[in-house]
């Protein structure tokens, strides 16, 4: 090999992203392996507590089924279920959340938390309530979807990107249509930017880096819903889809199909 076509490999391989914590639940057999994660026992690629009273397999399904087609990389995606027991902890919000289990500097430096999220027509979440999704502890950074307390009119149709509580991007959120995300996040200059894409397409940067107050502990991503209660819409039964979850640093990866 050419001492320059050494180096540019030494180069590319220098910017390609690293990734930091996987989950992408190719490591699952089935929902149920979830349960092998407690406080005393923290293995696997996620804490799972936050969910209703029932079994695993009331609120979480895995599937191949369930992840982006376009994602090659994934085996199988993950089906998030709000019903009539969702209740976590005797809160009167419904829920249904994991949290990553892992030592690795996900809070630190900058990093992409990738992942992708699809709905359908079958048990649709509600326009006409608040869902928070993907969100952290403080909030810095969330996308959200439904009626928001104090907008006009009584149901929103779109998916929106948060920073702080403040709209960034949104976009109707059909059926059936893939949106694959990645949080931009930089812990050392506190900004966060918004890279999205729909199907197969490759991720781009839709919303530069802004200033926010970049608070994690590095436990405390909800992958998942948190949904909130209102006076007047009862409970229904809510699907939710996620697929290609990852997070890594360095270059961000584009492709749907993220490092193998």
């Amino acid at each position: 090999m050419k001492a320059t076509t050494l180096i540019a490999a030494l180069v590319a391989s220098v910017a390609e992203g690293a990734v930091l914590w996987d989950g992408r639940f190719n490591q699952f057999t089935s929902a149920k392996d979830l349960n092998n994660w407690s406080w005393g026992n923290q293995v696997g690629p996620y804490q799972y507590y936050i969910h209703g009273s029932g079994t695993v397999e009331k609120y979480i399904s895995l599937s191949a089924d369930h992840k982006n087609p376009a994602d090659t990389v994934s085996k199988q995606g993950a089906k998030f279920t709000l019903d009539s027991t969702a209740f976590w902890n005797g809160q009167n919000m419904r829920r249904t959340e994991l949290i990553p289990q892992t030592t690795a500097a996900i809070n630190k430096g900058k990093v992409f938390y990738h992942f992708s999220m699809m709905r359908k027509d079958t048990n649709a979440p509600s326009a006409n309530r608040e869902h928070q999704i993907c969100f952290f502890e403080s909030h810095f950074t969330e996308m959200k979807y439904g009626w928001i307390s104090g907008e006009q009119g009584t149901s929103n149709p779109n998916l929106q990107w948060m920073t702080n509580q403040q709209s960034r991007w949104k976009t109707e959120w059909k059926a059936g249509v893939w949106h694959n995300i990645a949080y931009e996040i930089d812990f050392s200059s506190n900004k966060v930017g918004f890279w999205h894409s729909e199907g197969a397409d490759a991720l781009k940067q839709v919303v530069a880096p802004v200033s926010v107050s970049t608070s994690s502990n590095g436990a405390d991503w909800h992958l998942g819903v948190l949904e909130l209660p209102r006076s007047g819409y009862s409970d229904t039964n809510e699907d939710f889809y996620f697929s290609g979850v990852y997070v890594e640093d360095g270059t961000i990866t584009t492709a749907v199909s993220g490092p193998a």
